[in-house]
């Protein structure tokens, strides 16, 4: 999974991590900069918005530009649906992100370790794909084994869920997977998205 950096964040402009010690928060221009160029915005063509765009979406969900590409070429090849939606659905499917949604981890990175070594289970059976597609009515819970670790110890002791729709539960640190993702982030152009890999 590709680490977002500082520098990234200020490149694109905007805050990849989400952590408030981000670079970007301090310093909310691109890199290399001059004091006297920080409010100056370059004049990006079409193809600069939607490779930015692109870029954000996919940093965001942590995931390397062929893996990244695959979703969105399979969204846009689905007669009779909605692309966009499509693509939102694909990339909040993963049990990686599910994890981080669920409020298991507090970045997709660490809810991606939780996965690969193995300490979530859906519907009881423990997997260690991260890009493993949930699907309505399966349960996603910690490993019994992994429940007295100190990581998931000291988690269960200030453990305060706030899940998206699609997901309920909470308790023990169980979740229901209610129905498949469908409500589109509005901060994300996917329009611009589509026309970039509909080239």
């Amino acid at each position: 999974m590709p680490r977002i950096t500082s520098k990234m964040s200020r490149r694109l402009g905007v805050n990849l991590s989400g952590r408030e010690k981000d670079g970007f928060v301090k310093r909310p221009y691109p890199p290399g900069r001059l004091d006297s160029e920080r409010k100056h915005k370059s004049n990006k063509s079409e193809f600069g918005e939607q490779l930015r765009d692109k870029q954000i979406l996919r940093i965001t969900y942590g995931l390397r530009e062929r893996q990244f590409a695959g979703y969105i070429n399979k969204a846009i090849n689905m007669k009779g649906a909605n692309t966009q939606e499509m693509i939102f659905t694909f990339l909040e499917s993963r049990l990686d992100n599910a994890v981080f949604r669920a409020g298991l981890a507090n970045t997709r990175a660490l809810a991606r370790q939780l996965v690969n070594h193995g300490h979530i289970t859906v519907d009881g059976k423990k997997v260690s794909i991260p890009s493993f597609v949930i699907k309505p009515g399966e349960v996603i819970s910690v490993r019994p084994g992994s429940r007295n670790t100190k990581y998931f110890l000291t988690l269960a002791e200030k453990f305060n869920p706030t899940t998206p729709s699609w997901l309920e539960g909470g308790k023990d640190m169980v979740f229901t997977v209610k129905s498949l993702p469908k409500e589109l982030d509005k901060t994300v152009n996917y329009q611009t998205i589509v026309e970039f890999y509909s080239r």
